[in-house]
């Protein structure tokens, strides 16, 4: 594991600590590790902070399309280790990129205010100031995720859709000069952080599109017994969206689904009212089960009578750290929404859909095995 330590981001005095922030080497996941240091920043006046990066798996393999690879922590175990070692004090993710169950004594310390969760149309700019409807029959749309494909593809069946990996960079540059594509899908907030909503052609609602589980939100991973870091994290800990993102995972972990899966959901918190939709679809988007479940939050939300978190350990919710704010009650309520709202998908025909997305891409991730093995026999000369 290579990494790179940022010293501009230190001021070392002897008086004052220093935490050590890890993060993923790609200029999104810098910037999205220097936003949360600046919100801690405004929180306390006394501490300093190194950035530590370094690359994952998911950063190294960029000729196989996510599902096709067969793990669920590409982007993170690097990460998780340098935490658990002790090299970082805490890490800053993209919350959609955490399993939803983490390593023992790892957790979410904070979930920070959430940015746009939707998905957002990049044009080439041959098609410029068209939408996705307007494009013909055989146009071709580049995407990793089969729940962006399996959904769109339903909406729209004369598009094709191809795989496309790499950092925003790589994959805006593959659109704009390989002349493969006609249009790419990539997370509005990361567009927006990146500063390239100039490039966004249109936003795809939850009708026809939804949404990634805790997608636009960012999440700060640290020891469940560094109670230091937990308490300087409680500062930027938002509730609607820890609530949000609760609710999201349970509703994810009861499918035991993941980004091999096609898995969407869409979540709403207005005045103290609390609504979850999800949906599983079949990779080719035939097939799907949608459902919805509702909560008032109106006489649960209080928050408990602890403001600090302790020593003797913080409640967590689907690897997520209690918020000071919001009720046990309340948390609990939320998580068992998403819970219900899974079981109300799992239907015989919703588990079918499950188990034949399950089924085709553990035979994808075999195949490109195989095909990775025979590339290999082939170039040490064992087979001709």
């Amino acid at each position: 594991m290579s990494t790179d330590v940022n010293r501009g981001m230190s001021c070392k005095m002897s008086n004052r600590k220093t935490f050590r922030v890890g993060s993923r080497k790609s200029q999104l996941a810098l910037i999205q590790t220097n936003s949360v240091i600046d919100a801690l920043k405004k929180v306390t006046q006394d501490v300093d902070f190194e950035i530590v990066s370094m690359s994952t798996t998911g950063d190294k393999i960029l000729d196989i399309a996510l599902s096709k690879i067969g793990e669920k922590n590409l982007f993170t175990r690097e990460l998780e280790v340098a935490l658990e070692t002790k090299q970082v004090d805490m890490v800053v993710h993209s919350l959609k990129d955490l399993p939803t169950t983490l390593p023992e004594g790892l957790m979410i310390g904070s979930v920070c205010k959430r940015d746009s969760p939707y998905d957002a149309v990049v044009m080439h700019p041959k098609h410029k100031g068209k939408q996705i409807q307007d494009l013909k029959d055989g146009s071709v749309i580049g995407t990793s995720s089969l729940r962006r494909q399996s959904q769109l593809q339903r909406k729209y069946p004369g598009l094709i859709f191809e795989s496309i990996r790499g950092n925003l960079n790589t994959r805006l540059r593959k659109l704009d000069e390989d002349g493969k594509y006609d249009a790419i899908i990539l997370a509005e907030a990361g567009l927006i952080r990146m500063g390239w909503e100039d490039r966004v052609s249109q936003i795809l609602s939850a009708d026809v599109c939804m949404y990634a589980v805790s997608q636009g939100a960012k999440a700060v991973e640290c020891r469940a017994d560094d109670t230091d870091t937990l308490n300087l994290l409680a500062h930027i800990h938002d509730p609607d969206t820890t609530m949000a993102c609760i609710a999201e995972r349970a509703f994810l972990r009861t499918l035991e689904g993941g980004c091999s899966v096609p898995v969407a959901v869409c979540t709403e918190i207005k005045d103290s009212k609390f609504s979850i939709t999800g949906g599983v679809f079949s990779v080719d988007g035939k097939q799907c089960v949608q459902d919805s479940v509702n909560r008032d939050l109106s006489e649960i939300i209080e928050p408990p009578k602890k403001k600090i978190r302790t020593t003797k350990g913080v409640k967590q919710y689907i690897s997520i750290a209690e918020h000071t704010d919001i009720s046990h009650n309340a948390l609990d309520v939320i998580m068992t929404a998403g819970v219900e709202l899974a079981n109300k998908i799992l239907t015989p025909e919703g588990a079918a859909i499950l188990k034949k997305a399950k089924e085709d891409t553990a035979k994808a991730v075999m195949e490109e095995k195989r095909k990775k093995e025979l590339i290999k026999a082939v170039e040490s000369g064992s087979v001709k």
